[in-house]
């Protein structure tokens, strides 16, 4: 699936979709995202020595793992991170670097779902994760304030 097939599953746009592709081998979602070096996140992450932040890496896990539930989120949802476990991070992803995903749905309860994944580079683990999200509406979540 390329970035225009993932459109249609995800409502992330412009900086923040964060794959290039994804494919669905069995019950896990391959992903890849090629760090170009120009990306938002790079400009002060650290301007001599780019990195890219893990909150990002953990970003395009979830990513990676929504195209499972194709069909799930409609136009009105959206989905969001409900919380993160066990992150731990083993190499950093550099500009240059293809980092690749993959990740499995370990369950739901009704529009919560729980995942785990991991991230490489080069075959090289660079993070490993356990994550949950909910799909909810995106009127909820844009008319809230605190």
């Amino acid at each position: 699936m390329n970035r225009e097939e993932i459109m249609g599953i995800l409502p992330h746009r412009n900086s923040m979709l964060l794959l290039d592709e994804v494919e669905r081998v069995g019950d896990e979602a391959h992903g890849k995202y090629t760090v170009k070096g120009t990306e938002f996140f790079l400009d002060g992450h650290f301007p001599s020595a780019p990195v890219v932040p893990g909150v990002i890496l953990c970003e395009i896990l979830a990513q990676s793992a929504c195209v499972l539930l194709d069909g799930t989120i409609g136009s009105d949802k959206l989905p969001v991170y409900a919380g993160l476990d066990k992150v731990r991070f083993k190499s950093p992803v550099r500009p240059g670097d293809t980092f690749e995903t993959k990740c499995r749905i370990t369950r739901s309860m009704g529009p919560f779902f729980f995942g785990e994944g991991e991230g490489y580079v080069s075959g090289k683990l660079c993070i490993s994760a356990s994550f949950s999200f909910c799909i909810t509406d995106k009127e909820t979540v844009c008319s809230q304030r605190s």
